[in-house]
């Protein structure tokens, strides 16, 4: 059965954007010879991308407007929008939970929930993320977009790796 995984960055104090929604501060202590591509090692094992429509939009206009960086992979955006699906691109307007499940089940590599926290956070209230691989980013926004907020449980997971780079440090966490 396909594996659901959470790889998302977010700020010491917990957030994965800023009150503006900005994600500019997504970034280490120095310069970027001292970072260590993690995101090549961890898509190895994917093929689906799911994330909302605010983490698509951002995307598109902000941070990569040129060009679609998931290209190698299916993405499903879940949104109320009407928009034209492509290939490898499907809008979707179904409950997140529903499709998680339904993707579980049939073949293929694993599933990468890229975001946003309203997505994440459905997911996490059933327990559907098998892994949680979190860069903490060596800033405190004090406000904006809280990753994890209002729990409906405790999920206890088990530390498998950490590493420390430019200041932000990785934690890879899997369902105990």
């Amino acid at each position: 059965m396909r594996k659901i995984s959470l790889f998302i960055a977010m700020s010491l104090d917990g957030y994965i954007a800023d009150s503006k929604g900005s994600v500019d501060w997504l970034k280490g202590q120095g310069s970027d010879n001292e970072n260590i591509d993690v995101y090549s090692e961890f898509v190895k094992n994917i093929d689906t991308i799911l994330m909302g429509w605010n983490t698509y939009h951002q995307i598109v206009t902000e941070l990569s407007p040129k060009e679609w960086v998931y290209k190698d992979f299916t993405t499903y955006v879940i949104t109320h929008n009407k928009q034209a699906s492509s290939e490898k691109i499907r809008f979707v307007n179904i409950d997140p939970v529903y499709l998680v499940k339904e993707l579980k089940e049939k073949n293929g590599k694993d599933i990468w929930i890229c975001g946003g926290a309203n997505l994440v956070q459905q997911l996490v209230n059933e327990d559907l993320i098998d892994s949680y691989y979190i860069t903490v980013v060596p800033t405190l926004l004090g406000a904006g977009i809280r990753l994890f907020e209002n729990a409906k449980q405790e999920i206890p997971l088990r530390l498998l790796n950490t590493q420390s780079y430019n200041g932000m440090t990785d934690l890879i966490y899997t369902r105990r």
